[in-house]
């Protein structure tokens, strides 16, 4: 199944949808798809029935505004998994990786208010010069749980989309300087693609530690990155059960890979030099794609002005 949120053209309400032949079909009444979560998968069972048998409306793929599967998620936790980025990142930066890294899989929080949807302009942090983009595969919870056990932890997934985290560079070295972070370099918008794709979809594609999906990135049609989802270090069971010990996992909480390798400025401008990757400046076309579960294609726009502290 492939879910999405989207405002209806009849009405501009916000509305849960199901793909099915190109067209979404509108699932009646005022439900939310993240209450549709909660469950083995059944809810979403009989409500992919009722949108099929039903529909409130059936409208084209290209006719709606897609936003962000679930766009108020309780929380959203970005991991860092994929060990080519890690070890590329630290040998450009003459760095070596901690061994924590191997140890337990590194994740922070980020910010649930700055979802975006996968078309939607997205403004450059305020203050920042070196705005970045990466390419991550994200996974919404479906059935809640705490101190989960990896080899069964995958079972609470509810589905899987693209996720961009934009990265204020500058803004993130700084506060780091700090030993706490990241923070205001990372909070300024996080998109999602279009569709929650369910596990079932992916199953065929099976490989390494997750699935063997292409992922690719490019800037203004220039490509820029590119890799594999089954190249991922620490799997997805591992992560939910990481993020679950001693707290609760919630239905619609986002679990984010991190960024794959070669999948943001950072890392590609480190290895090849700043004038072959410059950083996203307004007017760039940033491009996203992950086989069979879509696209996020975006605008950047100028930032606000920064608002000083103190006089």
């Amino acid at each position: 199944m492939r879910w999405c949120t989207y405002l209806s053209p009849a009405d501009s309400a916000e509305r849960v949808g199901l793909l099915q032949e190109g067209a979404i079909h509108g699932l009646p009444g005022d439900r939310r798809l993240v209450d549709l979560l909660g469950d083995d998968g059944q809810r979403m069972a009989e409500a992919a029935e009722r949108a099929i048998a039903d529909p409130a409306e059936v409208v084209a793929e290209d006719g709606v505004r897609f936003l962000a599967p679930v766009p108020d998620p309780p929380s959203i936790r970005d991991f860092y998994a994929f060990e080519e980025h890690v070890t590329t990142s630290a040998q450009a930066l003459g760095r070596e990786v901690s061994p924590v890294w191997y140890e337990i899989p590194l994740f922070y929080f980020t910010n649930p208010a700055a979802t975006r949807g996968p078309y939607d302009d997205i403004p450059i942090a305020p203050g920042s010069a070196r705005f970045d983009y990466e390419l991550e595969i994200a996974a919404v919870v479906g059935r809640p749980g705490s101190d989960l056990d990896p080899a069964a932890a995958e079972q609470h997934i509810a589905g899987y989309t693209v996720m961009c985290d934009w990265s204020a560079r500058d803004l993130q070295a700084q506060e780091m300087k700090g030993r706490l972070g990241p923070a205001k370099g990372k909070d300024s918008a996080t998109s999602f693609g279009a569709f929650l794709v369910t596990p079932d979809e992916l199953e065929d594609r099976r490989a390494g530690n997750a699935y063997d999906l292409e992922m690719t990135a490019s800037v203004n049609g220039r490509p820029y990155s590119r890799g594999t989802f089954s190249s991922i270090h620490w799997r997805f069971g591992e992560l939910l059960a990481y993020a679950s010990r001693g707290t609760t996992l919630r239905s619609g909480d986002i679990i984010g890979s991190g960024t794959v390798g070669t999948g943001c400025i950072l890392e590609l401008s480190a290895v090849h030099g700043p004038e072959a990757y410059p950083w996203l400046k307004p007017g760039d076309q940033v491009r996203l794609e992950v086989d069979r579960l879509g696209v996020i294609s975006s605008t950047i726009r100028p930032s606000a002005p920064v608002i000083p502290l103190r006089p």
